[in-house]
């Protein structure tokens, strides 16, 4: 599973109030349509009836929930997240790490609003690995078979004919897909979170060929 470096940032987020990050994290805060902060983040999931099932399996969890963790280890019990557990809800600060590419194995890029108490730490594959109480899915991704914002492959062509990228016309934001439509819900679920993955962590080892087998791992 994910495991972060150095702890960069402790805060409280889903409040009135803007988190007093460091200037490199306050880009990925946003707000919902009642004005509270919450972290914008990333994470992989396969998506099973009304719930979403992390790459470490398990149960899964619904769309919005509160982490609690059930781990006694050698300071008892705490709230989680708690920077000494794995507890709480892993994401990513984007969707662009390297890892598990969207799609395979039927797993989904989910966009996920992170409040609560929130861990924020470096992480090894660039970006911010966070870990938080509260997760809310807000998106689930589509799998692409290319990136349409890539260029068309070029070919030879007259000098009157048109430029040769292809126009694609973005639809319409789903409801609830950014800060002008985020309304999180009064109150959710609490379940024992001690073993959830962003994904793309635990994707790069169980997904990448075997130099031996040249087959999946």
């Amino acid at each position: 599973m994910c495991s972060g470096d150095r702890l960069v940032a402790d805060f409280v987020a889903g409040a009135g109030a803007r988190p007093d990050l460091p200037e490199e994290l306050e880009e990925h805060l946003t707000t919902t349509v009642d004005g509270l902060w919450v972290v914008w983040a990333y994470k992989l999931a396969r998506q099973e009836g009304d719930r979403f099932v992390p790459l470490t399996g398990g149960s899964g969890y619904p769309a919005d929930a509160r982490a609690e963790c059930r781990f006694r280890g050698a300071r008892g019990a705490h709230g989680a997240p708690d920077p000494g557990c794995t507890c709480g809800f892993h994401a990513l600060s984007s969707l662009r790490l390297p890892g598990l590419p969207v799609g395979m194995g039927g797993f989904r890029a989910l966009t996920v609003a992170l409040s609560g108490r929130v861990l924020a730490f470096d992480w090894r594959g660039g970006g911010v690995l966070w870990r938080a109480e509260r997760q809310t899915v807000v998106r689930i991704e589509r799998p692409a078979r290319f990136d349409w914002m890539e260029e068309v492959p070029r070919r030879r062509r007259r000098p009157d004919d048109p430029d040769g990228r292809l126009a694609v016309l973005p639809a319409g934001p789903p409801r609830d897909s950014g800060p002008v439509r985020l309304n999180l819900p009064v109150s959710c679920p609490v379940l024992p979170v001690c073993h959830d993955d962003a994904g793309w962590c635990v994707g790069s080892s169980m997904f990448e060929p075997s130099p031996a087998s040249l087959v999946l791992a």
